[in-house]
């Protein structure tokens, strides 16, 4: 089948990996390049990079235009497959393909329509979640659904949600698009069971000594580069990326180390802080770090707020 992708993180290219075996990729059409670190150096989105190695025309538009828009028609695909594209497609868009725009959306639709699914399942608390293979309409993350795939959540990071689901993703999209058109039924949504999944903010995952030590838990895995889990300890403020939750004698607010590892005092229990980031460096093991900080025996945290 010919197809025209859309799609710019890396969630994505799994997705684009698959279309590039199995049909004809006429066209990527991805997000501009980023501007990023000290040298102002742009950067490409990880599916352009994928397209560029696979030797796949690419288009990134700042907008979907009229411009944009002719070239997407000019490619004729019969489908137009798009996962974490990161733009709403206009109806000029929507009616090119015969067969419709495909969307790998990271959630149990209708669940979580929006920008951040993956975050928002794993902050409340959710057992699983999932992909579902939608037709786009209008609508954010309206449409039908033929597929969905399911994914236990358990005690798993965003990023290892992310790249489980991105796998799942592909392997849908390749069922469905093999059943199109005559073998595929789309499921409508209930619109009076949908969420929405905005984006992570910092607020959402701050860490605060009154949280309970679950709720401290989820935020940590939730964490994203825009939105890390911060805390202060003593005077010095840290990102937390890894953590376990441990039994330790640590009142809310305190911290103590166990095994050389630095130990926050919540509500309910506590964490220990296996991976952070201290302000201006790199990761490390929170044992080199405490190793380093030599905190006094009576040093406090707080929250960065």
């Amino acid at each position: 089948m010919r197809i025209v992708f859309m799609g710019t993180p890396a969630f994505a290219v799994p997705t684009l990996d698959m279309l590039a075996q199995r049909h004809d990729v006429a066209l990527v059409v991805t997000q501009p390049d980023r501007v990023s670190g000290r040298g102002g150096h742009s950067r490409y989105s990880a599916v352009k990079k994928r397209a560029l190695e696979l030797g796949l025309p690419v288009l990134q538009p700042a907008r979907l235009d009229d411009d944009a828009v002719s070239d997407i028609r000019d490619a004729s695909p019969e489908a137009i497959c798009v996962a974490a594209f990161g733009m709403l497609l206009p109806p000029t868009v929507l009616s090119v393909p015969p067969h419709g725009c495909l969307n790998v959306h990271a959630s149990l639709l209708p669940a979580y329509r929006g920008a951040a699914p993956i975050q928002r399942a794993i902050l409340s608390g959710d057992r699983e979640t999932g992909v579902s293979i939608m037709l786009m309409e209008e609508g954010l993350d309206t449409g039908p659904y033929a597929l969905q795939r399911t994914l236990p959540i358990e005690d798993l990071y965003a990023d290892e949600v992310e790249l489980r689901l991105a796998g799942l993703g592909a392997d849908a999209l390749a069922e469905v698009l093999a059943g199109l058109p005559d073998s595929v039924t789309w499921t409508p949504q209930d619109a009076g069971e949908a969420t929405y999944a905005a984006k992570i903010t910092k607020d959402d995952v701050a860490l605060d000594p009154e949280l309970h030590v679950d709720e401290a838990f989820r935020r940590v895995r939730a964490a994203t580069r825009r939105a890390p889990a911060r805390a202060c300890l003593g005077d010095r403020e840290v990102t937390v990326k890894r953590a376990t939750p441990v039994e330790a004698d640590v009142a809310p607010g305190g911290l103590c180390l166990a095994d050389g590892y630095p130990v926050l005092g919540f509500s309910g229990g506590a964490l220990r802080l296996d991976v952070l980031r201290p302000a201006g460096k790199g990761d490390m093991s929170g044992r080199d770090w405490a190793r380093g900080a030599r905190l006094a025996a009576d040093v406090c945290w707080r929250c960065t707020r």
